[in-house]
C-alpha cells in the first residue's frame, strides 16, 4: 500500500523540534506509520535542482499539508513571499487537504500576521502553548482526516464509498446476467437496459445519488474485482489425507465476483468427490448421487464469501481432505453472535448486509440468518455427522465425509445426531432434486464430450442461440455442479476461452454413453 504524503511546512528554524518530533510521532504511531508518510524538507538529499524547486514540487505532491505558524514570517523570496507561504499556495492549488496550527505567541512578524489572516479565512485552524497540545491536535485532524476519507470507517465496509471507482468499473453483462437471475428466482421487479443501471444499483442500495459506488458494487459487479481488492479470492486445495501438507493433490486460487468465486469453488469440491452414478429413469435423467450435498457444500462457500472480513489480507480457503471439507472465512463472528447459536435458528446478522442481499436475490441463499442451521439439516438429512463450526483466528466450517471412523479423544464415538425433525422432513422434500443430474447439464455434457471447446462451439453442437440463456441455464449451473471445467478459470472474460469435462463429467459422459 503506498502511504499518503503528509508536508510538514513551517519556518525551519523557529519550530526545528517540533517538526522533528511530529514527523518522529507519525512514524511511530501504529496507525498513523501504515498510512502516512511525512516529508522535512530538512530530510531531502542534494540534487540538482533549486530548493524552492524541490520543496514546491513535494507540496504538490502531497495529499495532506500540515502548516505550523508562529513568530515568524520566514526569509523573503525577490517576489516578497516567504517559503512557507509559497508551499500553502501551492498546495491549495493542487487541492491538497490543508491543516493549520497556529502557535499562542504575544507578537507576529506583520507579514506572518497577515499569512494569519489568510489562513484563517479559508482553513479551520487550531492554536496550541506546548508540543503536547500539538501533538494532540494533529492526532485529532489526521483521524478525521481518515474518516472523511474512508480510510477509517464508521460503518460496514461493503457499504463504504469507494472514492476511486465509478460506475464506469462495472460489468454491464454481469449486471444483465444478476439481473435475469433475479428476477427468476425471487421476483425482482426491475428490468435490465443501459439505462436502468443506476436505477437497479440505487434499488440494490449500492450506489449514491451522485453515482459514487459502494464498496459491495465492485465486489459484485466490477470488471476486475480484484484490480481494488486484491484478497477477495478463494484459495481452493484437495489433499490426499486428512492433514495439510504436501504433496497437494491439486490446488486453484480464484478470482471474480462474488458470484464467479462461489461456482469456480463449489465446482472445485464437486469435482473432486465421489459420485455414485445409478441407473436411467424414465424421464432421461441420470440418477446421480454426489458424496456430500451440492446444497450444503454451495451454503458453506457462499457464506465464508459474504460474511468474511474484506479489510483482512488473508482470502476465503476451501480445503478437501480425506475424511472432510474445510471452509475457512478470514473474520469474526458479529457482535452478539456465538458458536451455539450457529447450530439453532437464529436472527440474521450479515458482517456485509449491503452484499448480502444481492446474493440473496440471485438464489444463491435461500433465506437471510438460515444458512448454518440450511448446512446442519442437508448433511444429517444425507447421512452424515453433524457438520462443525470453530472461532480461532479465522472462522471455520468443517463438512465431515464420512461416517466411520472417526471418535474423540478417549474412544467415544461423536457425530452421532442423524438429524433433527426440520432436516428429515426437508430431505424427503429435496431428497430427488439432490439423486438426478437436470437435462439440461446432460445436454452440455453431451455436446463438450471428451473435447475442450468454446461457449460458441458447444452452443452450435447444441443448436442455441442465446448466449446468457446458454450460460445461465446450460454452462453456469454444469460448472457450479462439478460438471465441466474451464480451461482459464481465472480469467472469466479471455477470448479463448474454453470449457472441458471434470472426472465427473466424463463418468457422467461414459454412462450415457453406455446407455445409448
Amino acid at each position: 500500500m503506498n502511504r499518503l504524503r503528509i508536508f510538514l511546512s513551517s519556518v525551519q528554524s523557529e519550530f526545528a523540534v517540533e517538526r522533528k518530533r511530529i514527523a518522529d510521532y507519525i512514524r511511530q504511531d501504529a496507525l498513523f506509520s501504515n498510512y502516512f508518510e511525512p516529508f522535512l524538507f530538512e530530510e531531502l538529499p542534494a540534487q540538482d535542482k533549486s530548493a524552492q524547486t524541490a520543496y514546491l514540487e513535494q507540496a504538490a505532491n502531497a495529499e495532506v499539508y500540515l502548516l505550523l505558524m508562529g513568530e515568524q514570517y520566514g526569509y523573503e523570496d525577490a517576489e516578497g513571499l516567504s517559503s512557507t507561504e509559497r508551499e500553502y499556495n501551492t498546495a491549495t492549488a493542487h487541492h491538497a487537504y490543508r491543516i493549520a496550527f497556529i502557535k499562542d505567541v504575544s507578537k507576529r512578524d506583520e507579514k506572518e500576521d497577515s499569512f494569519k489572516q489568510k489562513i484563517d479565512s479559508s482553513v479551520i485552524r487550531n492554536t496550541f502553548n506546548s508540543y503536547e497540545e500539538l501533538q494532540s491536535g494533529v492526532y485529532a485532524s489526521l483521524v478525521e482526516y481518515m474518516i472523511s476519507h474512508q480510510i477509517l470507517r464508521n460503518g460496514p465496509f461493503d457499504a463504504s464509498i469507494h472514492l476511486d471507482a465509478n460506475i464506469d468499473d462495472l460489468d454491464k453483462d454481469k449486471i444483465r446476467w444478476f439481473v435475469g437471475l433475479a428476477r427468476e428466482k425471487r421476483q425482482f421487479p426491475l428490468q435490465y437496459s443501459e439505462e436502468n443501471i443506476h436505477q437497479i444499483l440505487n434499488s440494490l442500495h449500492l450506489i449514491t445519488d451522485d453515482n459514487k459506488l459502494k464498496n459491495a458494487a465492485l465486489l459484485l459487479f466490477a470488471k476486475d474485482v480484484q484490480k481494488w481488492f486484491t484478497s477477495a479470492t478463494i484459495k481452493c486445495a484437495h489433499f490426499y489425507g486428512t492433514k495439510i501438507q504436501k504433496p497437494i493433490a491439486s490446488q486453484q486460487i480464484y478470482g471474480g465476483s462474488v458470484f464467479e468465486m462461489v461456482d469456480m469453488a463449489v465446482g472445485f469440491v464437486m469435482s473432486r468427490i465421489d459420485q455414485h452414478v445409478g441407473e436411467r429413469t424414465r424421464t432421461a435423467q441420470v440418477d446421480v448421487t454426489p458424496e456430500l450435498p451440492t446444497q450444503a457444500v454451495t451454503e458453506a462457500i457462499v457464506n465464508a464469501v459474504v460474511h468474511r472480513d474484506y479489510t483482512s489480507n488473508g482470502s476465503v480457503q476451501v480445503m478437501l481432505f480425506k475424511d472432510r471439507l474445510e471452509v475457512w472465512n478470514p473474520g469474526k463472528l458479529p457482535q452478539g453472535m456465538t458458536i451455539a447459536k450457529l447450530n439453532k435458528e437464529h436472527t440474521s446478522n450479515p458482517v456485509n448486509p449491503v452484499l448480502a442481499n444481492p446474493v440473496y436475490l440471485a438464489g444463491y441463499i435461500e433465506q437471510m440468518g438460515t444458512g448454518t442451521t440450511d448446512i446442519i439439516d442437508h448433511c444429517l438429512s444425507y447421512g452424515l455427522h453433524k457438520p462443525e463450526f470453530h472461532q480461532d483466528d479465522d472462522f471455520r466450517l468443517i463438512i465431515w465425509r464420512k461416517n466411520e471412523g472417526r471418535v474423540q479423544e478417549g474412544g467415544t464415538e461423536r457425530g452421532t445426531e442423524r438429524g433433527t425433525e426440520r432436516g428429515k422432513e426437508r430431505g424427503k422434500e429435496r431428497g430427488k432434486e439432490e439423486l438426478y443430474v437436470d437435462k439440461n447439464i446432460i445436454r452440455i455434457v453431451t455436446a463438450i464430450r471428451g473435447d475442450t471447446k468454446t461457449a460458441r462451439e458447444i452452443m452450435t453442437a447444441m443448436q442455441l442461440k442465446g448466449e446468457d440463456n446458454f450460460r445461465k441455464r446450460y454452462l453456469h449451473p454444469s460448472i457450479s455442479s462439478g460438471y465441466v471445467s474451464s480451461l482459464y478459470p481465472e480469467a472469466y472474460k479471455r477470448r479463448d476461452q474454453a470449457y472441458y469435462l471434470t472426472e465427473k463429467g466424463l463418468a457422467l459422459y461414459t454412462e450415457i454413453s453406455k446407455d445409448k
